[in-house]
């Protein structure tokens, strides 16, 4: 087993633990991880991404709802134009991208480039809502339902994943504490069951586009990052929560950064 590939089971535990830290942020860190270290072609890692993220996430949203920490309203308003929007975006927007987009003179813009790169952009987002917004660790005894805006940003959300191949964690928890005023550690707890099922239902539309899949791969990557979940709930008993956002943020925007250079360099 070469050196890559062992640096890549062990960022798979890293993503179980960015999920049972900070009930999300493990999504961001999965793509890169197949494709950089396992040298997964892209649009094949998205499609891997969304199996992982999903079980893992599932087994962190059991727990959660187990401790009563899951608001199953809200995560039906949310996530049913989310499984739409994700299904729809996997089955039928993605096979249908044209495999080179446009050229800029000697540079050619593929679709695999731009898939990294619209993730790039998608990470540094998520880095700056966890780095400065200081509103998510506000808490509110009212939940209020706001389900116009909360099945809309469901959608959006939705397509994010279909194309990126991330859970999408950092946006719905944003939308759940500020849109139906869900304290944070519900709205964490929320977040994984959404995820976990809007990734599980993005994966079939792969499987019903004909991409064919290494369970194998898949299954022993899982078992790690499901290892790595609890690992990190353990851990969250002894680091701020505020803190270990700003850091994982800052990570985030030096994963981004380094996508970017590989890319465009």
């Amino acid at each position: 087993m070469e050196t890559q590939e062992l640096l890549g089971y062990f960022a798979s535990a890293l993503i179980g633990i960015a999920l049972g830290l900070i009930g999300g942020g493990g999504s961001i860190l999965t793509v890169p991880v197949l494709v950089y270290l396992f040298a997964i072609e892209p649009t094949l890692a998205t499609a891997y991404s969304l199996f992982i993220v999903g079980i893992t996430a599932l087994v962190g949203g059991i727990r959660s709802a187990l401790n009563n920490q899951v608001d199953l309203r809200t995560a039906v308003v949310f996530a049913v134009p989310s499984f739409i929007a994700v299904y729809l975006t996997r089955r039928f927007i993605i096979p249908a991208v044209p495999d080179v987009l446009f050229s800029i003179g000697s540079l050619m813009i593929s679709r695999d480039m731009a898939i990294m790169v619209f993730f790039a952009l998608i990470m540094l987002a998520a880095a700056y809502s966890m780095i400065a917004d200081k509103r998510l660790d506000q808490e509110d005894s009212v939940i209020k339902y706001n389900y116009p805006m909360i099945a809309l940003e469901g959608t959006v959300v939705g397509v994010l994943t279909g194309i990126v191949g991330a859970g999408g964690g950092f946006l719905i928890i944003p939308a759940l504490v500020l849109l139906a005023k869900l304290p944070m550690k519900k709205a964490v707890g929320t977040s994984l069951l959404i995820i976990a099922a809007k990734s599980l239902i993005g994966f079939l539309g792969d499987v019903g586009s004909g991409q064919t899949i290494n369970f194998t791969f898949l299954f022993i990557v899982s078992a790690i990052a499901i290892a790595g979940i609890f690992i990190g709930i353990y851990m969250s008993r002894f680091i701020s929560g505020s803190n270990l956002k700003k850091g994982f943020g800052w990570f985030v925007v030096a994963m981004a950064s380094y996508i970017l250079l590989s890319e465009f360099l």
